[in-house]
C-alpha cells in the first residue's frame, strides 16, 4: 500500500511532463507550418507571372464562325464543325474525327492555356476522348484522339475509354514525345505518361475547364470539374518539372469516337503569354516579321487610294451635297423610328377612310333599300284593305323596321370611324404624341366591333326570315311582285370583307402600337 502511494505521485509527474512535451511540439508544429504558409504564399505571390491576351491563338463565343464556317486565325478538319458559339469537335457517332489547329506558330518562351470543353454522351461510358496539344507540326489527321501520332511536341488526353480494364478512366494525362515514340493504345498510354489524375469529365452540369500552364520549363494542369458555375474553382491535377518543349509550335485540340460515341464541344480556347515580372513584353507590332507589314501596309495604302477616288466620284456625281456634314446625309435611330411609327399611323388612317367611303355607299343603298319597301306597303295598303293582303303588309312592315334598325347601326358605325379618323388625325399633327389617344382609339374599335356584330345578327335574322317562310304564306299568299330583294349575295360578300378588313386592320394596329410602346419605353 504504502509502495502504491509513493508511485501514485511519481506517475503523475511523469504524465504532466508528457503532456507539457506534447503540447510544446504541437504548438512549434503550428508554427512551423504558419511560418511556411506564409514563406509559400508570399513566394507564389511574388514570382507570379504577367499575362497577356493573345487573340491570335484564341476563339470563344458567341460570334466563333465567320459566314463561310471557318474560325479567324484556326483551321478545322475531319468531322469538325463550327458554330456561333462552339466548335463540335465530333459528333456523337460511330468513328468520328476531327481537330482545330492554329494557323500560325507559337513563338513565345511560356504560355498558359484555358480551355472550356463539354464531353456528353447517353451511356455509361464514352470514347474515345478529346486531346490539346503543343506540338512543332499541325497533327490534322490521325489515330491519336483525332491527331497523328509521332508527334514533337506535349499532348494532355482526357480519356474517356477503358481500354486496358484497369478501371482506371476517365483520367486525364500528359504525354511527351520527341517524334519517334507511337502511342500506346492498349495501355491508355500509362507507360508513357509523364503525369495522370483521374477526373471524370462526361455528362456534367457546366462546361468542364482546364487551364495548362508551362512556366519556367514547369508544366501545371488544373482541372475545374463541372459541378460548379464557378470558373475559377480549380482542382490540382498533376504537375511536370524539367519539361522541355519545342520553342515554336502549333496549338491544337482533337477528339476521336470509337464503338462508343460521345459529343465533344470547345466553347472556348483562351492562350495567355506568360513572362517574370518585371520583364516588359515587346509590343505585338514588334514581333510581326517585316513581310508581313509590308503586306499589311500596302493593302491599306490600296484600300485608301480607292476610297479617296471614290469620294471623289461621288462628289462630282452630286455637287448639291458638297461641303454638308457626312452625318446629316444619314437617318439616325429615333429619327428612323419616329418615321416608322407615323408611317404605319398613315396606313391605318387610309384603311379606316377607306371603310369610311365603302360604309357610305352601303348606307346610300340602304336607304333606297327601306325607301323602296315603304313605297310598295303604301302602294299595297291603298289597293286592297282586306284580311288577305294583312299577312304580307304585316312581314313589309317588319322587314321595313329591320331595314331601318340596320341603317342605324350603320350610321353609329359611320360615327364611330369619323371619331377614330379624327382622332388619328390628331394624333398626327403631335410630334411626341406616339402613345397618346391608345385608349380610346382602343374603345373606338371595341366599339366598331361591337355595332359589326349587330349588323351580323340582323343579317342572319334578315336571312333567316326571308329563307324560312312559313306554310300559310306559301299556300294562301299570293306571289308579290318583283322587286328588289332585302340583301342579295354581293351585300352580303361586302359586310364579310368589310369585317375582315376592320379585323385585320386592328390587330396590324395593335402590333404596331405595342412595338412602338417597346421601343420608346
Amino acid at each position: 500500500y504504502l509502495n502504491i502511494r509513493h508511485r501514485a505521485p511519481m506517475a503523475v509527474s511523469i504524465v504532466n511532463g508528457l503532456a507539457a512535451e506534447a503540447c510544446l511540439l504541437i504548438f512549434t508544429l503550428i508554427c512551423q507550418h504558419s511560418n511556411a504558409n506564409n514563406i509559400a504564399a508570399a513566394a507564389s505571390t511574388a514570382e507570379a507571372p504577367n499575362r497577356r491576351f493573345e487573340y491570335k491563338y484564341s476563339f470563344k463565343g458567341p460570334h466563333l464562325s465567320q459566314a463561310d464556317g471557318s474560325i479567324p486565325f484556326w483551321v478545322h478538319s475531319g468531322n469538325a464543325i463550327p458554330s456561333a458559339d462552339q466548335v463540335r469537335i465530333t459528333p456523337s457517332l460511330r468513328s468520328q474525327k476531327g481537330s482545330v489547329w492554329t494557323k500560325s506558330t507559337v513563338n513565345f518562351d511560356n504560355w498558359e492555356a484555358e480551355v472550356t470543353f463539354r464531353v456528353s454522351g447517353r451511356g455509361r461510358m464514352g470514347a474515345d476522348g478529346l486531346a490539346i496539344w503543343f506540338t512543332t507540326a499541325q497533327g490534322l489527321d490521325g489515330p491519336v484522339y483525332g491527331a497523328a501520332d509521332n508527334w514533337n511536341g506535349i499532348g494532355i488526353f482526357f480519356d474517356s475509354f477503358d481500354n486496358d480494364g484497369k478501371k482506371n478512366n476517365p483520367a486525364v494525362l500528359v504525354v511527351g514525345n520527341n517524334g519517334k515514340l507511337v502511342y500506346d493504345h492498349p495501355n491508355d498510354g500509362t507507360t508513357q505518361a509523364l503525369g495522370t489524375c483521374l477526373r471524370d469529365f462526361r455528362n456534367k452540369p457546366y462546361p468542364v475547364r482546364a487551364k495548362i500552364t508551362y512556366y519556367k520549363r514547369t508544366l501545371t494542369v488544373l482541372i475545374n470539374n463541372g459541378f460548379t458555375p464557378d470558373k475559377d474553382d480549380y482542382e490540382f491535377c498533376t504537375k511536370v518539372d524539367n519539361m522541355v518543349i519545342p520553342q515554336e509550335g502549333y496549338f491544337g485540340i482533337s477528339a476521336a469516337t470509337g464503338g462508343l460515341a460521345d459529343d465533344h464541344d470547345v466553347l472556348s480556347f483562351l492562350t495567355f503569354r506568360l513572362s517574370e515580372p518585371g520583364q516588359e513584353l515587346p509590343p505585338p507590332e514588334a514581333e510581326m516579321p517585316k513581310q508581313d507589314k509590308d503586306k499589311y501596309q500596302e493593302e491599306f495604302e490600296n484600300f485608301q487610294q480607292d476610297l479617296d477616288k471614290k469620294k471623289e466620284d461621288y462628289q462630282k456625281e452630286h455637287p448639291d451635297v458638297q461641303g454638308q456634314p457626312i452625318e446629316d446625309m444619314y437617318e439616325s435611330v429615333n429619327d428612323r423610328e419616329i418615321r416608322q411609327v407615323f408611317e404605319g399611323q398613315n396606313r391605318i388612317h387610309l384603311e379606316i377612310k377607306q371603310l369610311h367611303h365603302q360604309l357610305a355607299v352601303i348606307l346610300d343603298e340602304q336607304r333606297r333599300y327601306v325607301s323602296v319597301a315603304t313605297d310598295e306597303i303604301s302602294k299595297r295598303q291603298g289597293e286592297s284593305g282586306g284580311q288577305v293582303g294583312q299577312a304580307p303588309s304585316q312581314e313589309m312592315g317588319a322587314v321595313v323596321a329591320t331595314q331601318q334598325e340596320v341603317l342605324r347601326n350603320l350610321n353609329e358605325l359611320r360615327n364611330s370611324f369619323y371619331e377614330s379618323l379624327k382622332q388619328i388625325g390628331a394624333s398626327q399633327h403631335q410630334g411626341n404624341a406616339v402613345g397618346m389617344g391608345t385608349y380610346e382609339t382602343v374603345q373606338h374599335f371595341n366599339d366598331i366591333k361591337e355595332h359589326l356584330h349587330v349588323v351580323k345578327k340582323n343579317i342572319e335574322h334578315l336571312i333567316t326570315r326571308t329563307g324560312n317562310p312559313s306554310e300559310k304564306q306559301v299556300m294562301n299568299c299570293p306571289d308579290p311582285p318583283p322587286m328588289p330583294s332585302c340583301l342579295g349575295t354581293t351585300h352580303f360578300l361586302v359586310f364579310v370583307v368589310i369585317q375582315s378588313v376592320l379585323f385585320f386592320s386592328y390587330i396590324m394596329y395593335k402590333s404596331q402600337q405595342e412595338a412602338a410602346a417597346k421601343k420608346f419605353f
